[in-house]
């Protein structure tokens, strides 16, 4: 059986990019775990990709896998891309490198060096390339495109747009109030609806072409769909790939679970 699998960064500009990264100095620890080391990207780096997903930051899980958006986020976005026909044609990069910790200063927000690391990284995935939509996940997301668009390259790109509820946003909003969380639900997909009748008809080139089907008003089983192993690194177990909930942050307080990332293998994997 042969396992497909992401190379990661291998060519140029993104070898130096992987590189180059910021550290403590732009990202300050006190608003990111930056001592879980930058996480970059998941999808395509080879020029094939048509559509380029904006997320905020990565999570647990992500720090693991050293890939971006693998878990309920991922699987939620990943059922949106298929509605538009794209099942491998994408790449995805977040606005923050690190994960967020608490919550990030406007003047942190708005730092040179930060807003023009992520720069880089857009200009080199936009700049010639056959990137035909453009999704950005959460109000972070939107205002990263938006600095992106300010600069000289930014300005001179023709792409469909859509700025997007965050896919757990319901969950974050809701606070375990379950008539909340089904309000919040809908609200988002019928925002998700929107934008996807905004740029379905820009996607020129799907992967496989299908009729758009719209959201109802709460997620089904195949709005919410897994990533496809060919988007991880070599040699990552399938339960990693096909499950939630194995990464925790666990402790008595914030200092403690900000240390620690406990790692439990789903039941059934094992005897």
């Amino acid at each position: 059986m042969l396992h497909p699998f992401d190379p990661g960064y291998v060519a140029e500009p993104f070898v130096t990019l992987c590189s180059e990264y910021p550290g403590t100095d732009v990202y300050p620890p006190g608003q990111f775990r930056t001592e879980w080391g930058p996480i970059f990207h998941r999808g395509r780096l080879d020029g094939s990709a048509r559509v380029l997903v904006i997320g905020q930051d990565p999570a647990q899980h992500e720090s693991v896998i050293r890939r971006i958006m693998v878990g309920e986020a991922g699987r939620r976005v990943q059922g949106m891309l298929r509605k538009l026909g794209v099942t491998r044609s994408y790449v995805f990069i977040n606005t923050y490198l690190y994960s967020v910790y608490g919550s990030v200063k406007a003047h942190t927000r708005k730092d040179a060096r930060l807003v023009d690391y992520r720069n880089r990284w857009l200009h080199a995935l936009l700049t010639g390339s056959r990137i035909e939509v453009v999704l950005a996940f959460g109000r972070v997301a939107d205002e990263a495109w938006r600095f992106w668009r300010e600069t000289p390259a930014g300005g001179g790109i023709d792409l469909a747009y859509a700025a997007l509820t965050h896919p757990t946003q319901p969950e974050s909003a809701s606070n375990g109030d379950k008539a909340k969380l089904a309000d919040a639900t809908t609200a988002l997909l019928r925002n998700w609806n929107k934008a996807l009748q905004a740029v379905a008809p820009r996607v020129q080139h799907p992967d496989a072409p299908t009729p758009l089907v719209l959201y109802g008003d709460t997620w089904t089983d195949e709005d919410r769909i897994g990533i496809p192993e060919f988007d991880f690194p070599a040699g990552l177990p399938a339960w990693m790939r096909e499950q939630d909930g194995w990464a925790r942050r666990v402790g008595p307080d914030d200092l403690a679970k900000r240390r620690n990332i406990t790692i439990r293998i789903p039941k059934g994997v094992v005897a």
